[in-house]
């Protein structure tokens, strides 16, 4: 906790009314939302890329969004960073029964199983007399491939799921021959919706596997960006360009790039 309140000291001295940082006493909760979604996935991005020397600095800046937050709550007398953590320690605490009280857990499965049924009870409880639905607390803010297969978790938990993967997959092919047909009439909404719906089921199809789609389109991303790289690379090489090739040939250099590994 030493550490933790030496970068408390040292928010207090940004946001000081005399002799602070004039960026940071501008800040509002609201406006520093998009840096904390910046810096998480600058977090992500690192590990995904192997790049673990980077980590500690990228998790320095994610760590410092959370201060910056207790900090602004505790100017207005909200929550400290002491809220903030203890909190937490009481969240895992409780979520955590299989290693802090009598109940089992066996595998991850078991593990994950005991913590989402346990938030849900904890949702439950916070609605009191409310009536609210399943999915009234995903964040609508999340990226739309993760709350996809958020809502899509949520809705499995009170029994609306396929039994198994092949219901997955036949819903997808399904919606592929949507998207065709709407794409054959040149119908403009229905090919958005059912584009939508393609999207949906795919990601269905990789929870089914286990598998997080954010995480799979943010890898797919990367390897097109390292092929295209390579492409203009080669161009350069060879005195020419991508605008100046034709399709053919930048297909022939995208499968040399795949040979490669790239």
């Amino acid at each position: 906790m030493s550490d933790l309140r030496k970068l408390r000291h040292l928010m207090q001295a940004l946001r000081a009314p005399a002799g602070g940082c004039p960026w940071d006493k501008a800040q509002s909760f609201a406006s520093i939302v998009s840096h904390t979604l910046e810096e998480a996935y600058e977090v992500a991005d690192v590990i995904e890329s192997g790049r673990l020397d980077d980590l500690p600095s990228e998790l320095g800046d994610l760590l410092f969004q959370v201060i910056f937050y207790c900090q602004l709550g505790e100017e207005v007398g909200r929550f400290t960073l002491d809220d903030v953590v203890l909190a937490l320690e009481d969240k895992l605490t409780r979520r955590h029964p299989h290693v802090f009280g009598n109940a089992r857990a066996e595998d991850a499965e078991a593990a994950s199983e005991h913590w989402e049924t346990l938030k849900a009870g904890e949702r439950r409880a916070h609605r009191g007399a409310q009536v609210l639905g399943e999915l009234d607390d995903v964040p609508v803010g999340l990226p739309a491939l993760s709350r996809a297969q958020k809502l899509q978790k949520r809705a499995a938990r009170v029994g609306f799921d396929w039994p198994d993967a092949a219901g997955a997959w036949r819903k997808l092919s399904e919606e592929i021959k949507e998207l065709q047909d709407a794409a054959a009439r040149a119908d403009g909404a229905g090919i958005d919706e059912e584009l939508g719906d393609l999207l949906f089921a795919a990601v269905n199809v990789a929870r089914h596997l286990g598998h997080d789609a954010e995480a799979a389109l943010r890898s797919a991303n990367r390897k097109f960006e390292r092929r295209f790289r390579f492409i203009e690379s080669e161009l350069r090489a060879q005195g020419s360009s991508t605008e100046a090739a034709d399709l053919d040939h930048l297909d022939r250099l995208w499968e040399t790039a795949k040979r490669a590994g790239l």
